[in-house]
């Protein structure tokens, strides 16, 4: 999708559809529905429909107006944003999708937004393009029948200093392209994104924008004592890979180093521990920490900010097998620490592990991991927040403050040393699992005995990597969580 900016009045802009958003004023007793311009033209033109009570401002409300008589635009549509008093560029982000997928079933092929004047010029902009790319992307990729109805081209109207708002839009150019290529990675079925095929797109990507990319495979585990992630790979006939992918700027500092770990689980059956054949089909999506790590990594090598950043992703299929682990297993992770095997289904800790070891072998000084690990942290903050654990506050509070710019939502649960005594073995270490209550708790627990005194972030993306349903401004399917917060994060050390 093309980006541009219009810095010419909305009156004047000649598009197939120019869009503006529609607020709701309290005023005592009652609310007002307003466009949120101070242009003249539009104003009057929405003025009768607004009037009418047909357009009322409520959330991802979409009203389209036919040839307005006083615009050159062939179409204008309202988008209700909600309460004007809540409003910021977090809604703005969504409302950019919502107007994607409002047009595109309607043949419209570009169209121009209009930037809403409370927020500021820059946030509007780089919001308005991210949410656009985000309402772009569907997942029918192996439709027969699919029908291409993509938006080519977005232009935002707005005013300000324009190579302050063309740095903006070159900077969500960049986002969004990644945050979609992530969610197209984990989109593809277990069949066409193997270990394998998975390591050969980022090692494209890596080609592509200027990173270090190596691919390892089994016999290179077994030479770093892998134990933990050869103990999941080795069901599988398909071999596992281990994706190393460095961003190195000239003029960085030596450190600090930040070290993105990614569970790669292309396929998960749960080994022996079988899962319900119910919804398995989706289990395609367990890779989902992996692929947002390498899309983080192609937006940051990119965006070039002055900071050294080494990623590894861990990819293997989790399989049944007379090859695979059992339960009862003990497994010696990189560390040297023993894991007796209770569940085989719980494997993505077993390989985040090992990533975490190797990342603080290569040097890395600051840890983030991603993956969909848990069912019970979907259990605890269904659908809406990911989890996230550290064992840093100051970490921590940095990566919040990413998260507040990229517009994402994530819920800090405990790592009390309590939850430690679930996942005490009687044989080995640690067990792989610490039972039904507090899992997502002792998850994470088991992966910070692998991250030892690095500051570290565990991000649990189980119930927010895939939509379960359909939004006004997201399709069903992958959504590219953390992407923009990570690449946030990284400028945060770099800028």
């Amino acid at each position: 999708m093309k980006t541009n900016l219009s810095f010419s009045t909305p009156a004047e802009a000649e598009t197939e559809c120019l869009v503006t958003v529609v607020l709701d004023r309290a005023e005592k007793d009652k609310t007002e529905a307003f466009v949120a311009t101070n242009d003249k033209a539009v104003q009057d033109t929405a003025a009768e429909v607004i009037a009418s009570g047909e357009a009322t401002g409520k959330n991802f409300e979409t009203t389209l107006l036919h040839n307005p008589a006083r615009l050159k635009a062939k179409r204008l549509l309202l988008v209700g944003g909600g309460k004007a008093k809540q409003f910021s560029a977090v809604e703005l982000r969504k409302l950019a999708g919502a107007a994607v997928r409002s047009l595109k079933p309607k043949g419209v092929r570009s169209f121009a937004f209009l930037a809403p004047e409370s927020v500021p010029a820059d946030e509007a902009v780089k919001a308005i393009i991210e949410g656009a790319f985000v309402g772009n992307f569907d997942p029918d990729s192996y439709k027969s029948d699919r029908k291409d109805q993509k938006i080519e081209a977005i232009t935002v109207v707005t005013r300000g200093e324009q190579p302050a708002l063309h740095k903006a839009m070159d900077e969500a150019l960049i986002l969004g392209e990644s945050q979609n290529f992530t969610r197209q990675l984990v989109n593809e079925p277990g069949n066409r994104m193997t270990p394998t095929i998975l390591a050969d797109h980022a090692r494209k990507m890596s080609q592509e924008v200027g990173l270090k990319c190596e691919v390892y495979g089994a016999e290179k585990l077994k030479e770093l004592k892998m134990g933990a992630f050869w103990g999941v790979a080795q069901g599988s006939d398909e071999p596992p890979a281990l994706i190393v992918m460095r961003y190195e700027p000239a003029g960085a500092p030596e450190k600090p180093v930040l070290g993105l770990v990614g569970k790669g689980v292309t396929f998960d059956t749960g080994g022996i521990s079988i899962k319900a054949a119910d919804g398995m089909e989706k289990m395609k999506y367990d890779m989902a920490g992996g692929a947002t790590m390498i899309g983080a990594m192609r937006a940051i090598a990119l965006l070039k900010p002055k900071v050294k950043v080494i990623c590894i992703v861990c990819a293997t299929e989790n399989m049944p097998s007379g090859k695979a682990q059992k339960p009862g297993d003990i497994q010696t992770a990189m560390s040297g620490k023993t894991i007796e095997i209770i569940n085989t289904d719980a494997e993505g800790r077993l390989v985040l592990a090992d990533g975490l070891c190797y990342a603080r072998q290569l040097g890395c000084t600051h840890l983030i991991d991603a993956a969909t690990l848990t069912g019970a942290v979907v259990v605890a903050l269904g659908y809406t927040n990911a989890g996230i654990f550290a064992n840093d506050d100051v970490m921590y509070d940095r990566f919040t403050r990413a998260l507040a710019k990229a517009g994402e939502k994530m819920w800090r649960l405990p790592l009390d040393d309590e939850y430690k005594e679930q996942i005490r073995s009687n044989i080995a270490d640690i067990m792989n699992t610490g039972g039904r209550y507090g899992g997502a708790v002792t998850a994470a627990m088991f992966l910070k005995e692998f991250a030892e005194d690095t500051p570290w972030l565990h991000l649990d993306i189980a119930g927010t990597a895939w939509m379960e349903d359909s939004k006004p401004w997201i399709a069903k399917g992958p959504s590219g969580i953390a992407v923009r917060s990570l690449v946030e994060f990284a400028k945060s050390f770099g800028a």
